[in-house]
């Protein structure tokens, strides 16, 4: 019911927002600006024999293991979620478009790696197919592309943040809801960030984006309010990742900057976070949270040294 409802209306507002070129035209296009991921080199075939893998390690787990989800997994905040879940107990489906990044982690923490780039549709429902059971789902995809003023706004870099950061959130949560909800006791957790709460210049392909992915979650909140599912945002500032180097294209002096003369949270400090919510009774629902270095008191202000 919900994966048919959401699809018409992802695809009506994505051809809406971007005119009406078809899904592979967009990813043509953005594998040329931006290079191609690793998904690009792993054929149809191989990517159904993950999946098909993953279906069997789900099948031959316990009863009563939990499963735990976490999109973007191949580095950051979503490697670290990963890592602190599987410490909890979960058993961690880790996705991301550089699979040989999370077959590792998966191998490491004893969890199951899958092919994931959540802006493709196919995959995405690959993947729900091949769980029998969700418990959390850890929206962490997303990042930034550029930084430039509306005017002189890069459109290929606006299309790649909105299908990114909000359409990939939406193909997630359509997919795999009706599992968390079977559950018993399912959790969504969205990293959005500061980003989301103001605007500022030079920046409003990221903050509208992020705010569109804010919006998303809080309505979910609303729309399955006595459902057995928890929903979470968790809102980082500063967090020294790979996120500015992404946003910079690989420009290592850009990329530094806005870590520069303070202290800034590291991808552990908010996994940490996502594990505190994990770990809450299924009663206490933690709507919003947070999280900043000291220094930091907005998108735009922060003191430094």
């Amino acid at each position: 019911m919900w994966g048919a409802r959401w699809s018409v209306i992802g695809g009506a507002w994505s051809e809406a927002m971007f005119g009406a070129q078809t899904m592979a035209d967009r990813r043509s296009a953005r594998a040329h600006a931006h290079g191609a991921s690793n998904l690009g080199h792993m054929s149809t075939s191989a990517a159904n024999n993950e999946y098909a893998a993953a279906a069997e390690a789900i099948a031959a787990l316990d009863e009563g293991t939990k499963v735990a989800v976490v999109s973007g997994a191949s580095s950051g905040i979503g490697e670290a979620t990963a890592r602190t879940l599987a410490e909890q107990g979960f058993h961690v489906v880790v996705g991301a478009r550089r699979f040989e990044r999370v077959s590792a982690l998966a191998e490491e923490i004893g969890g199951t790696a899958a092919p994931l780039d959540v802006t493709n549709t196919d995959q995405v429902a690959a993947l729900a197919e091949a769980l029998g059971r969700v418990d959390v789902l850890v929206n962490n995809a997303g990042g930034a592309k550029g930084q430039s003023s509306i005017m002189d706004a890069d459109i290929e870099q606006w299309r790649w943040m909105w299908e990114t950061n909000v359409l990939g959130t939406l193909h997630m949560l359509r997919a795999l809801m009706p599992k968390l909800i079977a559950s018993g006791d399912g959790l969504v957790v969205t990293i959005t960030s500061v980003a989301a709460l103001e605007a500022y210049d030079n920046g409003s392909g990221y903050t509208t984006a992020k705010t569109a992915e804010s919006v998303l979650h809080r309505t979910l909140r609303g729309e399955f309010l006595g459902e057995p599912v928890r929903f979470t945002e968790i809102v980082p500032g500063l967090v020294e990742t790979e996120f500015s180097l992404v946003r910079f294209e690989g420009d290592a002096e850009k990329a530094a900057k806005p870590y520069q003369g303070l202290q800034p949270l590291v991808a552990e400090d908010v996994a940490e976070v996502v594990g505190f919510v994990a770990s809450r009774p299924a009663h206490v629902n933690l709507d919003r949270i947070d999280i900043k270095p000291r220094a930091q008191h907005s998108a735009q202000r922060a003191y430094r040294e």
